[in-house]
């Protein structure tokens, strides 16, 4: 089983082996920030699918319980708060983190360093 591999493997080991000699700290960036039309797009997203969602589920629980226009009323509003809680999730930049509190910032210094 110590045998080295060979073909791609071996190439792979290779560049695994040279990355951990150079110690390979770098890291490349996930994503771009995003522009201000893409941010407007996922904004007009987030709302007009919470709606949509909304409403259809209050459409097909009406159309099962025959209590037009109650539930699709309902949903339809549920729907509508979802999407400006989203929206304003994304603006204060939680993204889609548990809770409604921004995650605390590490303070880097030295802990025995007195400010």
């Amino acid at each position: 089983m110590s045998e080295r591999p060979t073909g791609p493997l071996g190439d792979l080991d290779d560049r695994l082996k040279r990355l951990r000699e150079s110690g390979g700290t770098e890291h490349r960036p996930a994503a771009r920030p995003t522009s201000g039309v893409g941010f407007g797009m996922r904004v007009g997203v987030e709302l007009v699918a919470a709606l949509v969602v909304g409403g259809g589920i209050g459409f097909l629980l009406d159309r099962w319980l025959g209590t037009k226009p109650w539930l699709f009323l309902v949903f339809f509003i549920l729907g509508f708060a979802a999407g400006l809680l989203n929206v304003y999730r994304l603006m204060t930049g939680q993204g889609y983190a548990a809770g409604y509190k921004p995650p605390k910032v590490i303070d880097e210094r030295d802990p025995d360093e007195k400010s």
